[in-house]
Parts: structure tokens; C-alpha cells; sequence
């Protein structure tokens, strides 16, 4: 489902930067680290928390087959549809260029090149049968009038589309068409598939966005098609803070956020990062970690430089940490500096299955442009330490080597 419409604001940005520390941390940093075994993902950790039945569940101890998973290059077909109550004003391809090729790039570089998102842009415009205002287009759809217009959509497109080609489906409507409500744009799956071209359609990328769209958008309802959760929290009435439970911090809990890129956990999930880049906390003593910035270029020379930090806390949850950095994805963050957070695998989508925890709970920042200004400064600061009283531990980032890591040291509360 579509993130809260929250406006964005001004260019005010405000960093927390912190300077390299001398040389013989980098030494004590190396000695301290746990080896991990060197492995493909798919080889569970005993960190790594199972999936269990909740809807997009935050499992990581294997992939739900019936999703794509993006560790290859993906087709994506992008089929725009017009109505007889409404003549469009651009062509498909002025419009793409809406979403494309910024949507790509975003997974490029949040993937470090692994995952490829191809788009192919439907040239023509696909005739809907009835008026745009017919099917009732709104947030929560009739799924009678949803499931009308995805057959006519079908329909309509399947003579000139070979649906067989594609990994991804996105359906946009004709952003001038009456009965398009801008808040409905989703993913739909489906539990009995649609069939077209020898091949069975389960789901699809429903776009009502006027243009420009909303920011990201296009990525955040991607990341649905891959098995991602809503982080977001939805108020009761939808009045109140939409994003109290991760912040600005990665795109499937605001695609407004300052630091979109996905959560460390979500490219664990996802096949971006390996085992290897992945330490598992043993709390037998205090010992010190290295963490490298999540949105930082992938690794090369082979050496081992892990991006997350796992403490199991339970059957379906843990602690989690990474370093995050103005970089990438994330050149617009509020505050840089190491992030912890809990997962819970057994909390389905948009119930809270990832909480950042505020490393400054008395303090806000980046008011008019971040989309929950409490979470905006929850990284900690190099000297900064946090107490997780519920599990127990205490988190103290040390320093930074002279390359940038962050050094995490981790013991008992």
C-alpha cells in the first residue's frame, strides 16, 4: 500500500559528521572480529530469523518462491491505460520518463549492481472499455470494481502485450483521467491468478499517480513485488503520524524518507548482502565490531568488511545494527551514524515488524523536511552509547577507521 502522503519541505539538511580516528583502531577493530563463515545467504546463520506465516514476514532463512527475487536483471513492463472519459495529454513515453530510468537507479545502487530492474515502456496507449469514474478507483478499493478493472485491463492490453516476457507489471492510469485517485496507487495479489500468455499473472503494480508522481513511489511499490513489508504505521481514522515506527529511514516505511535506502536486514532478505557481510553477536563479553556505511560502493580485493550487525533476541526477533552515511541512496539523510533497530518475523506488514530505536529519544531534527522528526537523529555519534534495557545490552560507537567504518563495541547493559 501507498506510504502517508506527507509534503515535503525546504533544503535544510543537518549532518552529524564525526572524524577518523587514528590508525591502531583500525588494528584493534581487525582483531576483534568473529570470522563468519564465507557463504551464500541462502546458508542460514543462527542469527538469521525464519519466516513464519505473516503477511511479507521479515524471515531470512529462505525466499518465498512465488516472489521474483531480485539478485538478477528483471524485465519490467510499464502498460498505460486511457479512458473514454478522458483524452490524454502525453504520450507513455513522456510519462516514463516519470519513473524511469530513477527507478533503476535506486535499486542499482542499493543493490551494489546485483539486481538489475529492465524497464520496457508500452509505446501505445491501452483503451480501458468503461469510464476511469466506473471502477471507483480509491485507496481501500471494492474488491469487486479492483478485481473489474484488473480483468479489463488484461484484456485490453493482452493483444499487443506478451505478458510471458515480464517479471514485473505495472499498470498506470492516464494520470488526467476523472476517476483516478492519486492515494489508491498499490500492489494487488492475487489469490486466484489472472492467465495470459501461457502464463499465470499473480500480481500487479496499480499506478494512479498524477505527474510528477510521488517521490519514489514507483520503487517502494516494487519493493512489495520482492516480498517487502509496509513499515509504515497506518492511524486509527488515518489522522495522526503515519511513520512513528521507522521514520525517514528506508523507503517501504516512507518513500518521502531522507534515508530511502532499504534497511540492511531488507538486502540480507533480498540476496545484497551475503553471510559474509553479516556478524552474528555473541554477548559471551564485550567485543568490538566494524560496520561498514550501508549506502558505501561494494566491497572489492575480497576483503571481508561486514554491513550488519545481528543479535538474536528471540524465536522471531532480534536486534539489529548498521552504520548509515550521506551517501547513495541516502545523500539526503538527517544524521549520520549507527542505527539500531528490532525486527520481528512473526509481525506482518504494516503492524510493526521493524522499530528503529532513538539513539537521542529527547531530541528531534530536520523539522520541514524529515517525515518523523523524533526518529530524524536516532543514529548514534562516535562516544555515543545506547542501553537497550528490554534485551539487555549496551551499544558505544568507539570511533571510525581511517577508511570510514564505524567501530560498534557491544556487551552486556
Amino acid at each position: 500500500m501507498p506510504c502517508a502522503r506527507t509534503p515535503d519541505g525546504g533544503d535544510r539538511r543537518r549532518l552529524r559528521r564525526f572524524a577518523a580516528v587514528a590508525t591502531s583502531l583500525s588494528a584493534l577493530i581487525a582483531t576483534s572480529i568473529v570470522a563468519g563463515p564465507a557463504t551464500a545467504s541462502e546458508a542460514v546463520l543462527p542469527c538469521a530469523l525464519g519466516r513464519t506465516d505473516a503477511h511479507h514476514s521479515e524471515g531470512v532463512d529462505g525466499w518465498n518462491g512465488s516472489y521474483p527475487r531480485p539478485d538478477r536483471r528483471l524485465d519490467a513492463v510499464m502498460i498505460y491505460l486511457s479512458f473514454p472519459d478522458a483524452r490524454p495529454e502525453s504520450t507513455p513515453q513522456e510519462l516514463s520518463h516519470d519513473y524511469f530510468p530513477a527507478t533503476s537507479g535506486f535499486f542499482a545502487r542499493a543493490s551494489y549492481g546485483r539486481f538489475r530492474l529492465r524497464p520496457h515502456i508500452h509505446r501505445s496507449w491501452v483503451r480501458m472499455p468503461r469510464p476511469s469514474a466506473s471502477y471507483g478507483i480509491q485507496r481501500d478499493w471494492d474488491a469487486d470494481r479492483r478485481s473489474a478493472y484488473l480483468r479489463d485491463a488484461v484484456a485490453a492490453a493482452d493483444p499487443s502485450v506478451d505478458f510471458s516476457r515480464y517479471d514485473v507489471v505495472y499498470f498506470v492510469a492516464d494520470p488526467d483521467a476523472p476517476g483516478v485517485d492519486s492515494d489508491a496507487t498499490k500492489v494487488v495479489n492475487l489469490d486466484q491468478p489472472m492467465h495470459a500468455d501461457d502464463r499465470d499473472l499473480r500480481r500487479f503494480v496499480t499506478v494512479f499517480e498524477q505527474s510528477p508522481p510521488d517521490r519514489n513511489v514507483l520503487a517502494h511499490e516494487t519493493g512489495h513485488v520482492f516480498d517487502l513489508p509496509d513499515l509504515y504505521h497506518r492511524p486509527e481514522g488515518g489522522k495522526g503520524d503515519w511513520d512513528t515506527y521507522v521514520g525517514d529511514w528506508d523507503l517501504m516505511g516512507s518513500q518521502f524518507g531522507l534515508a530511502p535506502d532499504p534497511f540492511a536486514w531488507h538486502k540480507w532478505r533480498l540476496g545484497w548482502i551475503t553471510d559474509r557481510q553479516v556478524d552474528c553477536i555473541d554477548l559471551a563479553g564485550p567485543a568490538m565490531h566494524s560496520l561498514r556505511t550501508l549506502s558505501a560502493p561494494g566491497d572489492s580485493g575480497g576483503r571481508r568488511r561486514p554491513r550488519l550487525l545481528v543479535l538474536r533476541t528471540g524465536h522471531d526477533s532480534a536486534l539489529v545494527i548498521e552504520a548509515r552515511g550521506a551517501t547513495g541512496n541516502d545523500r539526503s539523510l538527517c544524521t549520520e551514524g549507527v542505527l539500531v533497530y528490532r525486527v520481528h518475523s512473526d509481525t506482518a506488514s504494516g503492524s510493526g515488524p521493524v522499530q528503529v530505536l532513538d539513539g537521542h529519544p529527547g531530541t528531534s531534527a530536520c523539522w520541514g523536511t524529515s517525515v518523523y522528526p523524533p526518529l530524524a537523529d536516532a543514529p548514534l555519534g562516535v562516544g555515543e552509547s545506547m542501553d537497550d534495557a528490554k534485551d539487555g545490552i549496551r551499544i558505544q560507537v568507539a570511533g571510525r577507521t581511517t577508511d570510514g567504518d564505524w567501530a560498534v563495541k557491544i556487551g552486556h547493559g
